[in-house]
């Protein structure tokens, strides 16, 4: 029986909720804006997060892609620390590929201090690739979709991007994301200290200060590609 259809523009997968704010809350803001439909797909709930619970983590991830406009977030339930390229969890993601059937695919950027995001990023490599055969999932997945790029967003790494989106118009939006994650990036009584309690949120808002004035912007997110990036026109978009 093939799965219902709802279709997307562009799907975002993370390893824990607060990745995909993280590494491109500010483009997918901008073209939620602009009317195309985004989703995100958090593969586990950050259940060994040193700070906050589950449940609060749930609540905070919701009210985030409420600030960005996004049409719909998904969790896979997969295991915190757990994730490995295995047929289960590919298998998932597969089904979420052919259920919203999006143009443009992101994931985390391959290399990071957290094995869970690399992780992340072979699993959807593999998904994506698996989801455009039309015999995998012996049609139990929904039917075969081809994405048309995949893309890698930072999260905690910071290195030359291939390309770069202006987010000057949308960069208070990513903010305002992040700050939904109070239990993960404000110090409370009982908190453990950690990376992401110490001033963090500034930290990405200057990074993306930074990439912005690499472009002429006020702010920019910066994205890595294995595959060439097809200019239509050699001249539309360069400054």
């Amino acid at each position: 029986m093939t799965a219902m259809v709802e279709t997307c523009d562009l799907l975002a997968f993370g390893a824990h909720p607060d990745d995909v704010e993280i590494g491109m809350g500010g483009t997918i803001a901008k073209y939620v804006r602009r009317g195309y439909r985004a989703v995100i797909c958090d593969l586990t709930k950050a259940e060994l997060s040193s700070n906050g619970t589950v449940d609060e983590r749930q609540k905070e991830a919701a009210e985030a892609a409420h600030r960005l406009g996004v049409s719909e977030r998904l969790n896979l339930e997969l295991p915190d620390r757990g994730l490995y390229v295995e047929e289960e969890a590919i298998r998932r993601i597969v089904a979420v590929v052919r259920r919203y059937r999006p143009r443009l695919v992101f994931a985390p950027y391959w290399e990071d201090r957290h094995p869970d995001h690399g992780q992340c990023a072979r699993l959807v490599e593999e998904a994506v690739f698996s989801a455009g055969i039309r015999r995998y999932g012996d049609g139990e997945l929904g039917d075969a979709h081809r994405v048309r790029s995949v893309y890698y967003y930072m999260i905690n790494a910071f290195c030359r991007p291939h390309f770069l989106v202006d987010i000057s118009e949308t960069a208070q939006d990513k903010l305002a994301s992040l700050r939904a994650y109070e239990s993960q990036f404000e110090k409370r009584p009982g908190s453990v200290d950690t990376p992401l309690t110490n001033n963090y949120i500034e930290m990405i808002e200057s990074r993306e200060r930074w990439f912005g004035q690499q472009i002429g912007a006020e702010y920019a997110e910066g994205f890595l590609a294995k595959t060439p990036i097809h200019l239509f026109d050699l001249f539309e978009g360069v400054r």
